[in-house]
C-alpha cells in the first residue's frame, strides 16, 4: 500500500541531522525553477496570489536556487514542510525503522519536484500545483507533469508490491495524477466533524486528519485497506453507513476536535 500526500506552503528550515537522498525528478525540478526566474515580481504575485512580501521572498528564493547546493541548504522533505497535514504525520517522531518504511510507502505530490521521498532533499521553494505557470509542455503544471507522476507511482508499486494507493492529498494535487496512467486502486478517506447531527468537513482538522492517516499507514504498517477502517487517531471513527469500498469516511464530534 502506498499513500500520497500534499506538502505545504509553510516550511520549517530548522537544521535536521538526518540521511538525504535525490529527489526523482531533479532535472524537471530545474527547468521549473528557470522558467520561474523569468518572471517578475508582480507576475509571480500574480501567479500564485501572493502578497507583495511573499511574492519578494519566492522571488529571492528562486533566484537563490541552486544546480548544486551546499548540504546547508537542503532540508529532508518530510520534515521540512510545515503544515498542516505535517503536524498530523508528525514525521520528526518517526523512528529509523518507520521513516524507512515511510521512505518506500508515503510520497509527497510537490509542483516544484513532481513526487518526493520523505527523506528528498529540498531547497525552500514555493510551486503551488494549481499554479498556471507556462511552459515548454503546457500552460500549467499538470501539462508539465503529464503522466510522469503516475508512471512513478505505478513503479513504485511494483517494487514494494502494492496494488492500492491511498489518496490523502488534495483535490489540487492529486489533480496532477493522471488516471488514466495509474495502475493503482485509487482509496480517498474522507474526515467529517460531526456538530449536532450535521456532518461536514472542515478543512483546516481534515488535512492534520489526513496527516494523521499517512502516518497510522506507515506506523502500522497497513498493506490491507480493510486495516484503514481501524483508524481512530483524534477521536474518528469508522462509520460504515457512509462509507463506499474506495472512500471510507471518518466521524468524529465537533467537540473533539482540537
Amino acid at each position: 500500500m502506498l499513500v500520497v500526500i500534499s506538502p505545504a506552503k509553510k516550511l520549517d528550515w530548522a537544521p535536521r541531522e538526518t540521511e538525504m537522498t535525490e529527489p526523482d525528478f531533479g532535472e524537471d525540478a530545474l527547468r521549473l525553477v528557470e522558467t520561474a526566474r523569468g518572471l517578475t515580481h508582480a507576475e509571480l504575485k500574480k501567479l500564485m496570489h501572493l502578497s507583495d512580501k511573499l511574492a519578494e521572498l519566492n522571488h529571492e528564493r528562486f533566484r537563490g536556487y541552486a544546480e548544486e547546493p551546499e548540504i546547508e541548504a537542503l532540508r529532508p522533505a518530510a520534515l521540512a514542510f510545515a503544515g498542516d497535514t505535517y503536524q498530523g504525520l508528525d514525521a520528526s517522531s518517526l523512528d529509523p525503522e518507520e521513516m524507512d518504511y515511510a521512505q518506500d510507502h508515503l510520497r509527497i505530490l510537490s509542483g516544484l519536484y513532481g513526487v518526493l521521498r520523505p527523506r528528498d532533499a529540498i531547497q525552500p521553494y514555493r510551486l503551488e500545483m494549481g499554479s498556471r505557470l507556462k511552459t515548454s509542455r503546457g500552460k500549467s503544471l499538470y501539462d508539465y507533469w503529464g503522466d510522469q507522476l503516475s508512471k512513478a507511482l505505478n513503479a513504485q508499486g511494483e517494487t514494494t508490491g502494492a496494488e492500492v494507493l491511498v489518496n490523502c492529498a488534495s483535490q489540487e494535487y492529486f489533480g496532477a495524477v493522471d488516471p488514466k496512467a495509474l495502475k493503482l486502486r485509487v482509496i480517498t478517506p474522507q474526515f467529517l466533524e460531526d456538530k449536532d447531527g450535521a456532518p461536514k468537513v472542515v478543512s483546516f482538522y481534515a488535512k492534520r486528519a489526513r496527516g494523521a492517516m499517512a502516518r497510522y499507514i506507515v506506523t502500522r504498517r497497513i498493506t490491507d485497506p480493510e486495516g484503514l477502517r481501524d483508524f481512530d487517531l483524534g477521536g474518528y471513527a469508522y462509520d460504515e453507513d457512509r462509507s463506499t469500498e474506495d472512500q471510507p469516511v471518518f466521524i468524529r464530534p465537533y467537540s473533539n476536535a482540537a
